[in-house]
């Protein structure tokens, strides 16, 4: 399998001094999407977690929404010319049940690690019909629980720790307990992740979750949220216009700038407690 990190020499200056080093990156391969042996997609990632990632993808794209539709995960042997497994390709095989997905989700460009709505026609394509509804969802939540929410994700990066250039993406429980990080070089790749993981322990939708990401909100993210179910996204950094809106419209709770002791909340504020609503 891929490596997380690699290995390359650096020329470091500072304050004048020069000198040569090694240094640890992020690794960033390409990692082609299959359903039932037919290619689907092609996206950039950090190497790890690569069956949550591909699940989690279909989760999104609402081809899959349970454990029961998804009858197997596997690498693709053959993937060379030679008969060699390259570790970059992975299959998912569909339950009877599941009809494959729609044509039109194919792509024939790859979706990079910065942007995986690379290639989507329209707003229209990605506003994809949830199974689930957040509107309803019971969660409640304090702005002091909210602010502990970086650091715990922080604390459990082991990744960026060596390489400083991961992002992150932390589904905590409503106490505030951290169920599951995956990190990446994308955004939403470490959200598929998280979102994989949970559809193959059987814990979608997931209801009373909130999803902590170290970037910014963009509308994906939105999505992809709505999508699994989780009720309630936070991001240290700011959320686009069309993300409010996918929040707000899908009675999602959207939170911004968390840092420190202090947030902006864009969308679902009643879920915030004792929050006064001028």
């Amino acid at each position: 399998m891929g490596r997380v990190t690699v290995g390359r020499p650096v020329l470091r200056i500072r304050d004048g001094v020069v000198a040569r080093r090694p240094d640890k990156l992020a690794a960033e391969e390409p990692m082609e999407i299959r359903v039932n042996g037919r290619p689907l997609t092609v996206t950039m990632r950090t190497p790890g977690g690569d069956f949550d990632l591909a699940v989690g993808f279909l989760v999104s794209e609402g081809v899959v929404h349970s454990a029961d539709d998804v009858a197997s995960v596997r690498y693709c042997a053959g993937a060379t010319a030679d008969g060699g497994n390259t570790y970059n390709v992975v299959d998912v095989g569909l339950a009877a049940h599941v009809p494959p997905p729609d044509a039109s989700l194919e792509r024939s460009f790859y979706t990079t690690s910065s942007c995986g709505l690379c290639g989507k026609a329209s707003l229209e394509a990605v506003r994809t019909s949830s199974a689930w509804s957040v509107a309803d969802d019971t969660l409640r939540v304090t702005p002091e629980l909210l602010t502990i929410l970086p650091e715990r994700l922080r604390e459990a990066q082991r990744v960026f720790d060596s390489t400083g250039g991961l992002h992150a993406a932390g589904l905590f429980d409503a106490e505030g307990n951290l169920l599951c990080i995956r990190e990446d070089v994308g955004r939403h790749n470490a959200v598929d992740k998280v979102i994989g993981h949970a559809l193959r322990e059987g814990m979608v939708p997931l209801r009373n979750s909130m999803l902590m990401v170290s970037g910014r909100a963009s509308f994906e993210l939105v999505q992809k949220a709505v999508m699994a179910g989780i009720p309630l996204l936070a991001a240290v950094s700011a959320p686009s216009s069309l993300a409010v809106d996918l929040a707000d419209d899908n009675g999602l709770t959207l939170v911004g700038f968390l840092r420190g002791s202090s947030m902006n909340v864009y969308a679902g504020i009643d879920r915030i407690e004792a929050v006064p609503v001028g």
